[in-house]
């Protein structure tokens, strides 16, 4: 596994300085690990006794995104996402458990959708999507029972199941944000009161909420540093005691993939109320225990199918879409509770090497679950080489397993609300590279707009301008990459110093003025990964991005209503019109099985960059569009083809025979590629 040097703690706040420019007295640029932790005047900071945070999420549309991701947002607003209230049966209202007290189906499907949902309507600040999220919301508000407890009651083994209510929580959240609501408040207290009284041996017992404790303490945390009401804040102990264990010692309480993905920040979450470094540790413990395990592939992710199993590891082993947008929540919780930068880093590499593949670029079909290598996209049945032996795991599909479905359209949306965040200091830092305009108040209470021009990650410069109706101070944080190299800043055009900066961030502090530029320049250029626990395959890296052999991709569109396409849990509401929700089998129209040559320092041979034109619709996540290509040189392994189940066969041994001619290879981003080889087999230069 690629190590990673920030996978040890450091203290928050730690500012170790370690180059001083600046065009004028008014400007200082530092390099420092990470911003100092304290409180905001001017954003929901974590109350005492709680622990100070060095960064904090801005409300929910303070940051408008542009460019290729406010593209996606549209395209979500128009796909799966922004139509499933019409379109997915666990939606309808008639008889929906969220509305009514005798329902019968949607209690974890809402939610889960509920909370992408109503985060894109806040964003794209759209009426229509507004009201149709406020019934929901009203309708959960307005049935509150007596004892506390918030929607629908049901019971596993006679345990009240909580687990749909920890998601309902959050998506209450971000209603409160854009709302100001009070009585999301009073019900949240109502219920984490009601919480307090159940008995531990009832408590959090069942198949998710035991794993899961983690958000449901998140949201309690949350609450608190809004009403500052001590009462609720024993049940953090009372939750950390009932979740399942997520401090052990290189070893993980559950390898579901899904639940990795969240309950691995549960003790980092824990540590926010005791203070306790161990807890805090734990939670880097498990983010590499799983990824030294099962995650020794390209993308950020791990191959757990559903369920990691022993032996099971090879880069044809894929992630639930579930998990992967779980993981970049748990990466942005993580960046705002330690500063860390790793935490944007790998939130970045699995939002635009994974998460851009798990669906079809309208978004209205995703696929179940997404691998590094994956020749074929198909229906077909391909257990045991998957955990889950269903149909249509691997199939571009509206009905790819209820909880894909509903859950993946919370990626984009707290993707973009987490581009750039307040710091305690009264600044912002720019943490998620993309095109946007922020809207935030800094020091002294002054509001500024901060628009972010770039088309990261296809392109290295990054330009920030600052707009504002009177001069004001404040720290300016730029993340820089742990890939990054050379870096270069300006402001207003001239040059500032800057050494040291990768995996760090660069301060810019400064009386702004209006129309004042700082502009980034984050150089990229080729590297690699080799994977020893996957026969020293070896992926190759530009940037941000991850690079895959490109594959002709056949298309094959089937009626997704054919049980021979999708999986048993599939229901539709009554009168959708079927065919405007296609599912969709991809077959490779190129040959895939290549070992990549490269030289002794693993670096591809002949290898360029091609650069093409930007995308006039900006959307750069298709073969057709992507902006950037690469050539590189292979020889093929005919013997790696396709195992007995008809799914990509595990990675060839150094021993298959190759072909003794070489051939060019075109390389693009592993986020364009639906079909993909990105870990490949080595031809090392002899």
């Amino acid at each position: 596994m690629k190590q990673s040097a920030h996978n040890k703690i450091l203290a928050a706040g730690a500012a170790v300085l370690l180059a001083i420019g600046g065009v004028s007295a008014q400007t200082t640029v530092t390099v420092t690990d990470r911003p100092a932790s304290g409180t905001s005047d001017n954003y929901t900071s974590f109350r005492a006794p709680l622990q100070s945070a060095p960064l904090l999420k801005l409300p929910v549309g303070k940051v408008q995104p542009k460019g290729w991701l406010r593209k996606y947002l549209e395209l979500q607003k128009e796909g799966l996402n922004g139509k499933l209230g019409t379109v997915s049966a666990w939606l309808d209202k008639n008889n929906n458990q969220w509305l009514s007290d005798s329902g019968d189906h949607g209690w974890e499907e809402v939610p889960y959708w509920l909370r992408g949902y109503c985060s894109l309507a806040y964003i794209l600040d759209d009426d229509e999507m507004k009201k149709e999220a406020q019934v929901w919301f009203d309708a959960v508000l307005s049935n509150l029972k007596e004892d506390g407890f918030l929607g629908p009651r049901n019971y596993e083994n006679g345990n009240p199941e909580v687990w749909a209510q920890m998601v309902m929580l959050w998506a209450l959240q971000t209603y409160y944000e854009n709302s100001g609501d009070q009585r999301v408040l009073d019900a949240m207290t109502d219920y984490f009161k009601w919480e307090m009284t159940v008995d531990d041996s009832k408590f959090l017992k069942g198949l998710w909420q035991e794993k899961r404790g983690g958000d449901n303490m998140w949201s309690v945390l949350w609450l608190y540093n809004r009403t500052g009401d001590e009462s609720v804040l024993p049940l953090v102990d009372k939750l950390h005691k009932n979740t399942s264990n997520w401090t052990l010692d290189s070893d993980l309480p559950n390898w579901h993939g899904v639940n990795v993905a969240q309950g691995f920040r549960e003790p980092a979450t824990y540590y926010m109320y005791t203070g306790d470094d161990a807890m805090l540790q734990a939670t880097y413990n498990d983010f590499h225990t799983m990824r030294e395990r099962y995650g020794q592939v390209p993308g950020g992710m791990y191959g757990a199918d559903e369920n990691a199993r022993n032996g099971y590891f090879d880069p044809r082993q894929g992630a639930e879409t579930c998990a992967v947008v779980e993981q970049m929540a748990s990466d942005e919780i993580l960046m705002g509770i330690t500063g860390d930068p790793f935490w944007a880093d790998h939130c970045e590499n699995v939002a635009l090497n994974t998460f851009t593949a798990a669906l079809t670029p309208d978004m209205k079909a995703l696929r179940y679950i997404t691998s590094p290598n994956m020749a074929i996209s198909d229906e077909k049945l391909h257990g045991p080489s998957i955990d889950n032996n269903l149909r249509g795991m691997l199939s571009m599909s509206p009905f790819s397993s209820r909880c894909c479905q509903h859950n993946h359209g919370m990626g984009w949306p707290y993707y973009a609300e987490h581009l750039v965040m307040a710091t305690a200091d009264n600044g912002l830092a720019t943490m998620l590279y993309a095109a946007n305009e922020t809207t935030a108040d800094v020091a002294d209470g002054k509001t500024v707009k901060l628009t972010e021009t770039t088309n990261y990650p296809f392109d290295e410069t990054v330009t920030l301008t600052v707009n504002t109706d009177g001069a004001v101070r404040f720290p300016l944080y730029l993340r820089i990459p742990a890939w990054a190299g050379e870096t270069a800043v300006k402001v207003n055009g001239e040059p500032q110093t800057v050494t040291a900066a990768a995996g760090k961030y660069v301060r810019v502090e400064r009386e702004w003025a209006d129309g004042d530029v700082v502009e980034l320049t984050l150089p990229m250029s080729v590297s690699a990964d080799v994977w020893k626990q996957n026969k020293s395959s070896v992926s190759v890296n530009y940037g941000p991005l991850t690079l895959s052999l490109k594959i002709d991709e056949i298309s094959e569109e089937h009626d997704s209503r054919d049980k021979e396409f999708v999986q048993d849990d599939s229901h539709w509401q009554e009168g959708v019109d079927a065919s405007l929700w296609p599912c969709y089998v991809l077959k490779p129209g190129s040959e895939w099985n290549y070992a990549l040559k490269v030289d002794k320092d693993n670096l591809p041979l002949q290898f360029s960059v091609v650069k093409k034109d930007w995308p006039a619709d900006d959307f750069p996540f298709t073969l057709e569009s992507v902006p950037l290509e690469f050539t590189a040189v292979g020889v093929q392994i005919p013997s790696w083809g396709y195992d007995s189940t008809g799914m990509t066969d595990l990675l060839p041994t150094k021993y298959a025979e190759r072909s003794n001619e070489e051939t060019k290879l075109t390389l693009v981003p592993m986020g364009a590629a639906r079909l993909r080889i990105a870990s490949f087999p080595r031809e090392v230069e002899k």
